[in-house]
């Protein structure tokens, strides 16, 4: 058995002339927790989709567990989607018995405990649900399954910050220990103590690939009027900036940031975007 549950090899995915996802190189271990960080639309989903089946790449190899991506290979992905996508009639449990059904790795009785712990009405039809509340539906599905490979597209979208801890708590208590997790996520201060490996792709392309650790001690932010940022920062690795009426705040990789000029600071930034 391969020690890596995910490979991808020149993985390029085109929508027409778009691309959007370009020579992707990946290999993700088995046992894990891994980061997918982005900002919107910098190909996290495509990925995603392509790693359950969901899409067909337009060059490149990719694999789970050894296998090409495929019939075989979809018993081993527990994917939770970016939305909801069953009818608004159906009543959770319709869901838990439709996934009894269809996988024999559904475990009823979890999914009804996970319920009882997310507040959840197992009998409540869709429906007459708010976002946050379908959200955890999704979440409790994916996560009563025993999978080798758990696919986790913006699971916290949509939710407030205390839904947040209920779901990373379900995620961390929950899912098979000898599988993997893959949470795609834009919120990163939310995820950054739970994820042990960080992948950040921006527009179709890795940027980095290493231990969340080593990430984090790499990043400073930089903060200060706009056109000193602007200036300061050309020619540097930036790889985000937010700005707050006339201040602006980038996100750059490694050092150089000792002798700042006047009107600018510094600070740790963690992960960010």
């Amino acid at each position: 058995m391969s020690d890596n549950l995910i490979v991808c090899q020149g993985l390029t995915k085109s929508y027409g002339h778009k691309a959007a996802l370009t020579g992707i190189d990946l290999e993700v271990g088995r046992g894990r927790i891994v980061g997918l960080l982005g900002p919107n639309g910098s190909g996290k989903t495509t990925l995603i989709k392509l790693l359950c089946g969901l899409l067909q790449p337009t060059a490149g190899n990719l694999a789970v567990a050894g296998l090409p991506v495929g019939p075989e290979t979809k018993a081993l992905v527990s994917y939770l989607p970016d939305r909801m996508y069953f009818a608004s009639w159906m009543r959770a449990v319709d869901l838990f018995d439709l996934f009894r059904d269809f996988y024999q790795d559904f475990d009823y009785d979890k999914a009804l405990a996970m319920c009882r712990s997310l507040g959840v009405e197992p009998k409540d039809r869709l429906k007459s649900m708010s976002k946050g509340t379908k959200e955890k539906v999704q979440l409790v599905l994916v996560m009563a399954r025993k999978a080798q490979l758990y696919l986790l597209d913006e699971p916290m979208a949509g939710v407030d910050p205390a839904a947040r801890d209920f779901i990373l708590r379900t995620i961390l208590t929950n899912y098979n220990e000898e599988g993997t997790v893959l949470i795609s996520t834009h919120l990163i201060a939310e995820v950054a103590d739970l994820i042990e490996h960080t992948v950040i792709i921006r527009k179709g392309r890795i940027l980095q690939d290493a231990p969340t650790e080593e990430l984090t001690a790499a990043c400073w932010a930089v903060s200060g009027p706009a056109g000193v940022v602007d200036s300061w920062a050309a020619g540097r690795d930036v790889f985000t900036s937010s700005v707050l009426g006339g201040l602006k705040t980038i996100c750059i990789r490694g050092g150089g940031t000792e002798d700042l000029p006047a009107g600018l600071e510094r600070r740790r930034a963690g992960l960010r975007l």
